[in-house]
């Protein structure tokens, strides 16, 4: 089986250290698709100290941008040749296993059109310092969606490879602003029918950055992908019909759980998003003028200010 991994590259910091891992598999028969997203940053220059011809190498005309960085993920989609995808962030690594120990997970699951694995979460300077929770061998879309929803379950975009044919017949990755869910709901349908299967060994590694698209940007356009999100799982519920006894009872306990689910989501957002530490009242007045556009109380406002305020608070310690 070949495999194409892809890179939407923009930030030039750690894209050597990327790159290398990829070209660094046990596993040879692969591309790697590497797309500059009209990046500030000197890629040409990293990229051409490789001589690998398994290298593919395109630039976009214009910047995709943090709101529309899925339509990115879809035009490294559309390059790909292989029989499976899986999208690289340009910050993070593989490990050297990556692809043989999917490879086999493949062969012992070969009907399915999602896989996913364990990670490590890194620093800047590539030291692991945490690790995601062990996932059972094999599950339903219902069992996948519960434990994200009461967030036992932590998972990135490079953690999970797809059947490419699946994924191009569904039009690439589920869109939303700043792709914020756009993984989990992908990963979902991709799920759906057949449901998903894990290895429990770490092959993938995580770079944890305060920069990141979910520690950062617009909070009306968080908001736009909640409201989104929650739409799509409102579908979800009335399209879908479990059959396994154990598949209805996670089915009932994302159906009751799920208004809670999005007001949590909404009050962290605007915590741990909205209300900025040099500015922490002068945002909270915002929020509780504009309570009613973010779908949210007197009560639920003043519960995100204490959170922003454990958070500064935490920080300073």
């Amino acid at each position: 089986m070949k495999y194409s991994i892809a890179i939407p590259a923009y930030k030039g910091k750690f894209l050597l250290k990327c790159i290398e891992s990829i070209l660094c598999q046990d596993y040879a028969d692969f591309e790697l698709i590497i797309v500059n997203d009209a990046s500030p940053d000197n890629l040409d220059d990293i990229v051409n100290q490789f001589d690998d011809s398994r290298i593919r190498y395109f630039k976009n005309e214009k910047n995709c941008g943090a709101e529309n960085v899925v339509d990115n993920w879809n035009i490294c989609l559309s390059y790909a040749q292989g029989d499976y995808f899986i999208l690289m962030g340009d910050d993070d690594e593989l490990m050297p296993n990556y692809l043989s120990t999917f490879d086999g997970l493949i062969n012992t699951f070969p009907d399915l059109n999602v896989y996913h694995c364990r990670s490590f979460i890194i620093n800047d300077q590539s030291d692991v310092i945490r690790l995601t929770p062990s996932w059972p061998e094999r599950e339903s879309v219902y069992e996948n969606i519960w434990h994200r929803m009461k967030g036992l379950r932590s998972q990135y975009i490079s953690d999970f490879l797809y059947n490419r044919e699946y994924l191009v017949s569904k039009g690439g990755f589920f869109k939303l602003p700043l792709a914020w869910a756009s993984d989990d709901i992908t990963s979902f349908e991709a799920s759906a029918g057949k449901g998903i299967a894990h290895t429990q060994e770490p092959v993938f590694c995580y770079r944890e950055s305060d920069t990141t698209i979910s520690n950062s940007g617009s909070v009306d356009l968080k908001f736009k992908a909640i409201e989104e999100e929650e739409i799509w799982y409102d579908i979800f519920l009335k399209t879908m019909q479990p059959e396994k006894s154990i598949d209805v009872y996670f089915y009932q306990n994302i159906k009751t759980e799920k208004n809670k689910y999005f007001l949590t989501k909404r009050i962290e957002t605007i915590a741990y998003n909205g209300i900025r530490e040099r500015f922490i009242f002068r945002d909270v007045f915002y929020f509780l003028k504009n309570k009613k556009q973010y779908n949210l109380n007197l009560i639920q406002v003043t519960y995100a200010f204490i959170l922003a305020l454990k958070k500064s608070k935490s920080k300073k310690i």
